[in-house]
C-alpha cells in the first residue's frame, strides 16, 4: 500500500516512515503537492538484479569494439527501398 507523505513530514518522522517501509508499505514523498520520490521496501530480488547487472557490465566492458566503418543516420533506417 502506498501512502503519500510530505517532505517536511518525512523529515520530521523519518524513523516512522522507515518502520512503515520495513513492514512492507511504500511511501510517496511529495513537495508542494507533487510526487518527488518513492521509498519502497528492499527485496532480496533487488540484490540478484544488481548482481546480474554487475556481471553484464563487466562482460560488456571486456568485449572489444568492432569497426563497422562510416555510416549515416539514414543508413540506420529502412526506407522501404
Amino acid at each position: 500500500m502506498k501512502r503519500a507523505v510530505s517532505a517536511a513530514e518525512a523529515n520530521r518522522n523519518f524513523s516512522r516512515v522507515l518502520r512503515e517501509v520495513r513492514e512492507g508499505r511504500s511511501c510517496i514523498v511529495t513537495a508542494h503537492g507533487k510526487p518527488v520520490a518513492r521509498i519502497v521496501p528492499f527485496r532480496n530480488t533487488d540484490v540478484v538484479r544488481l548482481a546480474a547487472r554487475r556481471v553484464l557490465f563487466d562482460r560488456l566492458r571486456d568485449q572489444k569494439g568492432v569497426d563497422v566503418g562510416r555510416w549515416t543516420r539514414d543508413d540506420l533506417h529502412d526506407r522501404g527501398q
